[in-house]
């Protein structure tokens, strides 16, 4: 389904080109749930990034069922990454000022999808997630797992291919951090969406399908 070739990223620097991800290559099936680990600077965030269309690489491709997406300009990149792509931070970048169901439909609202349609699908799938008696609260009333949980569902609004998380664990305690693990296996197993995970936690990266390790910008299984 996602195919990275030979992708690199470089940034310049006073002291030169900064080379943060080197010749990357990797295959997400369609279904699976992919983790990432490595050290802090190894470049798994960067990756996670040109991934998901956020930043385009120096070099290489990142292809999504055959299409080399990078051949795209702004602005159609950025439409296929809202019909395509659910993101979930370690921090949960809710919008304040609108309620858990309103951030839920966010996404499918910039896609232009009929209101109705999209308060139906946000009800249903915050419901699935425990949150059907928080749907008008904003995230200042909300938990820091029930706002995580709002951002999975914001993620998972328009049916994405994928799923990409960057320590979606990070900022929670241990018992919460568990939980969400649990509720993102369960998402894979129930809905067969694809993930593409950035974690610290080994325990949550033996439970997926594949571990990959960053090391200085090359990508290692």
């Amino acid at each position: 389904m996602i195919k990275i070739t030979n992708l690199s990223k470089s940034f310049p620097t006073e002291a030169g080109r900064l080379t943060v991800l080197d010749g990357v290559n990797m295959t997400i099936e369609k279904g699976k749930i992919i983790s990432i680990m490595g050290a802090s600077g190894a470049g798994k965030s960067t990756l996670l990034h040109v991934t998901g269309t956020l930043d385009r690489p120096t070099t290489g491709e990142v292809s999504y069922n055959g299409e080399n997406v990078f051949q795209l300009d702004d602005k159609g990149l950025a439409a296929f990454r809202n019909k395509t792509i659910g993101f979930v931070f370690q921090f949960h970048n809710l919008l304040p000022e609108f309620n858990a169901l309103e951030n839920t439909i966010m996404p499918g609202l910039i896609a232009a999808i009929k209101r109705d349609e999209l308060l139906e699908r946000g009800r249903a799938i915050l419901g699935e997630l425990g949150l059907k008696d928080r749907l008008l609260h904003r995230p200042g009333e909300l938990s820091g797992g029930e706002q995580q949980r709002v951002a999975v569902a914001r993620a998972l609004i328009l049916d994405p291919l994928v799923v990409l998380a960057d320590e979606p664990t990070g900022n929670l305690d241990t018992k919460t951090g568990e939980r969400l693990i649990e509720l993102l296996l369960d998402i894979n197993r129930r809905k067969g969406t694809t993930f593409i995970i950035v974690t610290h936690n080994e325990a949550f990266a033996k439970k997926t399908d594949v571990i990959y390790v960053m090391v200085d910008g090359t990508l290692k299984a």
